[in-house]
């Protein structure tokens, strides 16, 4: 399918072939009629990706102090590897559009139904491409008066919706709607179908007549507004006043000050400079509200991904109920975004429409208008002709499952440099990334289903770096295909699941490389510290220290989908006392404690192993992030050994100090990625295996999941 991009570093914007996105379990898969170019929105955006480095760093100080942090903690190699990393991704456009659903998740087929229409929103998501696939609370049905050239205005009016909800009209209430996009002209319209005496300015005289054609009372440019807002208020000053303008200028929240009457509502439902003088707002006791968006949900994982609801009682009026409202209001007549669209392009012209944006002024509502079709192959988009050929001797072809940013930044750069790789395809979910990867590292396919790479018959073995609940499942089912398997950690989130992993691997007749990403082993900082750890004799001692820096709460590794960084990142120290300790399974861990602690993420945990050596492990969220990550000493024999971040190991024994690796300045940090990596390529094409045994990895696994255990039962 076709899909409009833009890239970041260059701001060109391209109309790029991608796979059709796959439909899940709480999802529809829309085949999009018409979508809406937020004129106001986007060409904001594109004005951002058009700026030299420089510019985006002026404009983005905050990304710009997460690199200078990155810098410290990682060395420049890897903050410049990540920031160009990012620049370098694909940013999809558009956030509101309508079309037929042609596809029901397996949650939703008692509300949804294939051919019936929707209205879909959501960046990332509705975008303007010929499908696309949304979850539940960001998908409306749309009644049959209301065309999909309207209803593609949805999202745009939902936003206008939540903020005319925020300011609290009544019947009468003398409203001032302050500039006049695609939302204000909206807001206009809503106002007015509220029973509201509307006022609207904006210093466009054509958007002020629009505005007065679509229901504003009174619609005048700025000037005129100072001289007559009195007599069209009757001299107490308005009610509410929406900020719909875009502006980094503090005078608009100032103005709202004089204009309104004692406790009015002050609403920013655009984005305007935010400093105001005090008094004003002290002395008339003003409500000043920001307006989140299309409405309560907003920004919530559990209500836009997972489809979870709020309580009506609590939250009478949530962002798919704005969705539904609007269309509603559309098929009764009272909100007309007809009136509002100036211009009509076709789909296969979309970059004309961007050109016009780009140039200002003369467009209002752009709408993207899309061909009929049929739903095409889903399963990849071919771009390389030799689907038949050879595998090369000495060679592995790899699929990759998932191409989130640690398998474009990490994983797919040192497959690309091995020389055994054949890269052959990439799935993800949404397909955009899987096209992007797939020409920027060549790639012969991309997909967005798991099975197109499990089912191909020249994959030898596939990656697995999709989200951590579907390791476990994946896994299986690649083993059973008879697939080599790379799976990054966490192997898997259950003993249930680590079981079924186990059966498959004793049921297999022929046996397939298992691997899973605890890269660390292969670190050549850790390396020679094993190697001279193994060598002492007795009881030894471990201790391991993370500074791990605190996540958003609302990142996918706190949720279902992560498992939370116990499962999902803490395993990797529990394998790495494990490979310390443990000699390679012949010293198992006899008993484990573990306490959490009050933060974000705070762990204490400590392994005890049968020749009595112990593995302390602090892993903490609290502390300054752009402080070292990793350190870990060990005790044994009369020596002392120390790895600090992967920067410099030390080896102290019989009062003499030995340096065992430095990092040379001009390098970033070598966690053993590449090297774990071509280990296992070499397994895979039949070469000298140096990995750790299944057996091993099952054992390093389960330990994990006992640390969990222990942090429940105390």
């Amino acid at each position: 399918m076709q899909q409009v991009i833009q890239n970041v570093r260059s701001g060109k914007v391209q109309l790029k072939e991608v796979p059709i996105p796959s439909c899940g379990a709480g999802e529809v898969l829309v085949r999009v009629q018409a979508s809406l170019i937020s004129a106001g929105t986007e060409k904001m955006v594109m004005d951002f990706a058009g700026k030299s480095l420089l510019g985006k760093a002026q404009e983005r100080p905050d990304l710009v102090k997460k690199v200078l942090q990155k810098v410290q903690r990682d060395g420049a190699s890897a903050a410049l590897q990540s920031a160009f990393g990012k620049l370098d991704e694909p940013l999809p456009l558009g956030y509101s559009a309508a079309g037929d659903v042609v596809q029901v998740g397996a949650n939703l087929t008692r509300e949804f139904k294939v051919g019936e229409r929707v209205a879909i929103a959501g960046a990332g998501l509705a975008n303007h491409a010929e499908y696309c696939a949304v979850p539940r609370n960001l998908a409306v049905l749309v009644p049959n008066e209301v065309p999909s050239a309207d209803a593609c205005y949805a999202t745009l009016a939902a936003i206008a919706l939540h903020g005319v909800r925020n300011a609290e009209i009544t019947l009468g209430s003398r409203v001032l709607v302050v500039g006049l996009g695609l939302v204000g002209q909206l807001a206009v319209q809503l106002a007015a179908a509220a029973g509201a005496r509307v006022a609207a300015t904006d210093p466009n005289p054509s958007r002020s007549q629009l505005a007065k054609h679509c229901g504003a009372h009174w619609a005048c440019g700025p000037k005129a507004l100072i001289e007559g807002w009195q007599q069209f208020t009757g001299g107490r000053g308005f009610d509410a006043i929406l900020l719909c303008a875009a502006t980094a200028s503090d005078e608009l929240l100032q103005q709202a000050a004089d204009l309104a009457r004692d406790r009015a509502n002050i609403v920013l439902v655009g984005k305007v400079g935010t400093r105001f003088d005090y008094a004003s707002y002290m002395k008339k006791e003003l409500n000043l509200k920001v307006s989140r968006s299309y409405g309560p949900g907003r920004y919530d994982p559990a209500y836009e991904q997972q489809g979870q609801s709020y309580p009506a009682g609590f939250v009478p009026f949530t962002e798919r109920d704005n969705l539904a409202d609007a269309v509603r209001l559309m098929a009764e007549g009272k909100l007309r975004p007809a009136e509002l669209t100036t211009h009509t392009f076709a789909f296969a012209d979309a970059l004309q429409a961007y050109s016009l944006i780009a140039k200002g002024g003369g467009s209002l509502g752009v709408v993207l208008a899309y061909p009929e079709h049929v739903v095409s192959d889903q399963k990849s988009v071919v771009r390389k002709p030799s689907e038949l050929a050879l595998i090369a001797a000495g060679s592995c072809d790899i699929s990759v499952l998932g191409t989130g940013a640690f398998a474009r930044s990490v994983l797919l750069p040192a497959l690309a440099k091995n020389p055994k790789v054949l890269l052959r395809g990439v799935i993800s979910k949404g397909g955009l990334s899987a096209a992007h990867v797939q020409e920027k590292f060549g790639a012969t396919w991309a997909g967005t289903q798991v099975s197109a790479a499990l089912e191909d018959g020249q994959t030898q073995g596939v990656i697995i770096a999709t989200r951590h609940n579907a390791h476990a499942a994946q896994v299986v089912q690649a083993l059973q295909a008879g697939k080599h398997v790379w799976v990054e950690k966490p192997l898997a989130l259950t003993s249930v699941e680590l079981g079924n992993i186990e059966r498959v691997l004793m049921k297999q007749a022929k046996p397939c490389t298992l691997m899973v990403g605890f890269n660390r082993r292969f670190s050549p900082a850790l390396v020679p510290l094993h190697a001279r750890l193994s060598a002492t004799g007795g009881a030894k001692r471990v201790l391991l220290r993370i500074n791990a820096g605190r996540t958003e709460e609302t990142s996918w590794q706190q949720t279902e989908e992560g498992g939370g960084r116990l499962l999902g990142e803490v395993c990797h120290f529990t394998d790495l006392a494990y490979w310390l300790l443990g000699q390679g399974g012949v010293n198992p861990v006899e008993k484990v404690t573990a306490n959490r602690g009050a933060g974000q993420d705070e762990y204490s945990i400590n392994l005890r192993f049968a020749d009595g050596s112990l593995a302390d492990i602090c892993y903490t969220s609290e502390g300054d992030p752009a402080a070292p990550k990793e350190r870990i000493e060990v005790f044994g024999g009369g020596a002392y050994g120390v790895m600090d971040n992967y920067t410099t190991t030390r080896w102290q024994q019989g009062g003499r100090s030995h340096t065992l690796y430095r990092k040379p300045f001009w390098q970033g940090q070598n966690k053993g990625h590449a090297a774990a990596l071509g280990a296992w390529v070499a397994a895979c094409c039949g070469g000298p295996s140096t990995l750790p045994t299944a057996t091993e990895l099952l054992a390093s696994s389960r330990l994990i999941l006992q640390v969990q255990e222990a942090l429940t039962k105390g």
